[in-house]
């Protein structure tokens, strides 16, 4: 006879429901297991710039934790669980009126600890906000995509995304077609003492900060915005900083490649009038 038959019904069910948790505990560790080499697969494959990276005027990291994917790099800080700095060219020819499908936010797995679960941004009351944006990123299907890893999310303020943020973000779109292309670095500032959202806490930035680089025909002119994290209808160039201001705030060295002297002038300077806010 078998052993099983000689085993009360009530006894039997929880038996089987016990082997059923060991094969779903066994199933998720294995899944894991398996991310996990995908991930540092993956993370190899990245460890080289893809040539839509210009190199020379990537910030320094101070996690040592730099990413290349294919249309934007970035500077990832697994203790606020987001990128300290997100930089790409966004180029005169990069700007499109393509309209394509949303697609899901995912994790990024070519960060070896994982970014953030999409589900730690769930009824926080913040909306995954875009370092790189997607409008940034509209001539073609992939480059578009890629925007949605979360490694490239923050939380932000639905009044702060939608307004001071994205009439920001549509000025670097003007100036991008104005200058024949900007090169682009953003992220938020981030503390150890903020407030956190979600399982994984999630930092949330009290302010952020956007640094744009124009060389046009060799003649390089920066300028640098620091915005709270609220929204405002002030206008932009009334949140123009130094670069110099924003280093402080962040330990970030972000032109190093410069020449000295010529990087001391551009990141000290607070002038925007080259910059038109018209």
């Amino acid at each position: 006879m078998h052993w099983m038959s000689k085993i009360n019904p009530m006894n039997r069910k929880q038996i089987y429901t016990l082997l059923s948790v060991i094969v779903i505990i066994a199933f998720y560790f294995l899944n894991d297991k398996v991310d996990e080499k995908i991930a540092d697969d993956n993370y190899n494959e990245k460890a080289s710039p893809s040539s839509e990276t210009n190199t020379f005027y990537l910030p320094t990291s101070t996690t040592g934790y730099i990413v290349h994917h294919d249309y934007y790099s970035l500077s990832y800080n697994e203790d606020h669980e987001q990128s300290e700095w997100v930089a790409y060219e966004l180029k005169k020819n990069h700007l499109s009126k393509n309209r394509f499908k949303r697609p899901y936010f995912i994790r990024d797995k070519s960060i070896i600890t994982k970014s953030a679960d999409w589900r730690s941004y769930k009824n926080s009351g913040y909306d995954k906000g875009h370092l790189c944006p997607a409008a940034d990123r509209k001539f073609s299907i992939k480059a578009h995509d890629e925007t949605f890893l979360t490694s490239n999310i923050s939380p932000q303020k639905h009044d702060f995304n939608a307004g001071v943020w994205n009439r920001l973000e549509q000025k670097t779109r003007y100036w991008a077609n104005k200058y024949n292309g900007v090169y682009v670095i953003t992220g938020g500032i981030l503390k150890s003492d903020l407030k956190t959202i979600g399982r994984e806490n999630v930092t949330v930035p009290n302010y952020f900060y956007k640094i744009l680089l124009d060389n046009q025909n060799g003649n390089t002119k920066m300028i640098a915005f620091l915005i709270p994290h609220k929204e405002s209808n002030k206008p932009l160039y009334e949140f123009v900083v130094s670069v110099d201001k924003i280093e402080q705030l962040t330990g970030i060295d972000f032109f190093s490649k410069l020449e000295d002297k010529k990087e001391n002038r551009l990141e000290a300077n607070t002038n925007y009038k080259n910059w038109s806010f018209r």
